[in-house]
């Protein structure tokens, strides 16, 4: 059985795997090397294993002699809000896109995400014991109503009149988002609702889906559709016509909306934010963002081409004034978005942007050290790049191994493949000058590479 391990959006593995013994021990280990606050809020997503794993975390702090706080199904952001107001930190119990036979667990000092000195304490803590007397037990059931008060305050009623349709499938912050939505004077559009659990990756929507967003735009007169991932830190956002806008392009949007100066970006989004703002990049994952971000002074953001967004300083919305949250977001995206389109379209705002188009999607149950060795081969190698390059028609001009191998073509097109470290899968991210040019680079680069793990 594979152990589960520490990724860019904290500890994940197999169901089978997240046993009350692993589970107990990376939880003491949290809190015998990392500042817990007052206590700790638990929260989970709605996959089938999340309750079950919440009660082991639960029972682990509790043993532990740490003050647990229950907060049931909430999104992650929602619960890391309310835990940092509490002083206190929080596990989140979460596979976030990935599918239901894997799950994780993500952790929160009362400061805000761990950082990855944090996890590298919290291994070495493995195996450690907490002999004190028991800690004890309690409810919170305001987390999502404390959340949407905040951005009622900066909003108000931004979104008065406007039709937006929420595909709810399976999003734990479903509810809570199309209370939201309502309170800020939009008609909500339910969509979707699922009993079963289904993945949505906001960075790899799929065929299927992006058909299915386009025929509900065609069927209801919507300004736009949202969604988020499965545990609420990563937004989908459409256009009127139910195209997906690409989480970086959110972000984009987002940034000029606040007001910022700059923004914290992993290497993978889109470089067309060079041409608006001051940037800097980073590793994929939210811990190098906020790294990043902390390293930079003003009015600093942070976003990832899964469109979450981090808010690095006090912001001013339509309606009030927004404190910082200094973790990965899918609700200030969409807000921030739909808000600007009471001027102009969604579609517009994005053709406002730099003319740069990127494409994301994933190859799944591949082995990850044959993605490993795939990637590892190209980077070592000129000539393994070039002979890669040949199905794109082009020549390698630049590479940055910031983050897996991303590689510039001298006509200005980037191609950029980074496998998973705890699942199986390998991503590739492409950009082109055109929307119909970055598919095709999408569709040609998946087929290659599906070719060349094969081998």
């Amino acid at each position: 059985m594979s152990t589960p391990k520490f990724g860019t959006s904290g500890l994940r593995g197999l169901v089978t795997a997240l046993t009350p013994d692993c589970v107990g021990q990376h939880v003491t280990a949290f809190i015998a090397s990392c500042p817990i606050g007052t206590g700790i809020y638990i929260g989970h997503d709605l996959r089938p294993s999340s309750p079950e794993i919440a009660a082991m975390v639960s029972l682990a702090a509790v043993t532990a002699g740490v003050h647990v706080t229950m907060c049931g199904a909430v999104p992650t952001p929602a619960l890391a809000l309310g835990a940092m107001s509490a002083g206190a930190a929080a596990v989140m119990i979460t596979g976030s896109h990935i599918p239901a036979d894997r799950n994780g667990l993500k952790f929160y000092t009362p400061a805000g995400e761990i950082t990855k000195a944090h996890e590298q304490a919290i291994l070495a803590a493995l195996g450690k014991t907490v002999a004190v007397n028991p800690g004890t037990l309690s409810q919170n059931d305001q987390i999502c109503t404390q959340n949407n008060a905040r951005y009622v305050a900066a909003y108000g009623q931004a979104l008065d009149g406007m039709r937006i349709g929420l595909y709810a499938h399976s999003a734990v912050g479903r509810d809570q988002l199309a209370d939201l939505l309502t309170a800020l004077g939009a008609e909500v559009v339910m969509l979707g609702w699922s009993d079963t659990f289904i993945p949505v990756d906001t960075e790899a929507v799929s065929p299927a889906l992006r058909v299915q967003l386009r025929d509900w735009a065609a069927t209801h007169d919507i300004a736009s559709i949202v969604s988020t991932d499965g545990d609420g830190d990563r937004p989908l956002v459409t256009d009127a016509g139910g195209i997906v806008i690409p989480g970086d392009i959110l972000g984009q949007i987002t940034a000029q909306a606040l007001g910022a100066e700059t923004a914290v970006t992993p290497v993978s989004s889109n470089t067309g934010v060079d041409q608006i703002l001051s940037v800097q990049r980073t590793k994929i994952g939210s811990p190098y963002v906020i790294a990043g971000m902390e390293a930079c002074a003003g009015k600093t953001v942070g976003y990832e081409a899964n469109g979450g967004f981090l808010l690095g300083f006090c912001a001013q919305g339509p309606n009030g004034t927004l404190p910082p949250l200094m973790t990965r977001d899918a609700i200030l995206p969409m807000l921030a978005v739909l808000a600007a389109a009471r001027q102009r379209s969604v579609a517009e705002l994005v053709a406002d942007q730099p003319a740069r188009f990127t494409a994301a999607d994933r190859l799944q149950n591949v082995a990850t050290d044959k993605t490993q060795a795939l990637v590892r081969e190209l980077s070592e190698t000129y000539e393994s790049r070039a002979a890669f390059l040949r199905c794109f028609e082009g020549q390698e001009a630049d590479i940055n191994q910031t983050d897996g191998l991303r590689i510039t073509l001298q006509d200005g097109r980037i191609v950029h493949l980074r496998p998973s470290g705890n699942a199986p899968e390998l991503r590739l991210y492409v950009e082109a000058d055109s929307a119909d040019a970055a598919q095709d680079m999408l569709r040609i680069g998946l087929a290659d590479i599906s070719r060349r793990l094969e081998m």
